[in-house]
């Protein structure tokens, strides 16, 4: 079994994670960020008023990004499929 090929795609569903998760967590990021500004300028410290806007900003960029994230993961599952006979012989 070839080591090479094992961490080829070990660093490729790494880096495919990264990027597929990257922007829900981005917006969420984002939405936090001014649901926190927005809460110090008008010092209403309540954290459950950040959830609804993250939740939203989180589900906006998944509707947004969605089908590129189905892109790349079965793009990923094609050459991952293709790769096991390397794998195995």
């Amino acid at each position: 079994m070839p080591t090479h090929v094992l961490l080829t795609v070990a660093r490729e569903a790494l880096l495919l994670m990264v990027l597929v998760s990257a922007p829900p967590v981005l917006a969420s990021l984002l939405a936090g960020l001014v649901m926190g500004l927005l809460q110090a300028a008008t010092q209403l410290h309540e954290p459950t008023l950040s959830v609804v806007p993250k939740l939203a900003a989180a589900a906006l960029a998944l509707a947004v990004t969605g089908p590129w994230i189905a892109l790349q993961l079965s793009r990923f599952t094609v050459a991952l499929l293709r790769t096991l006979p390397a794998v195995a012989g």
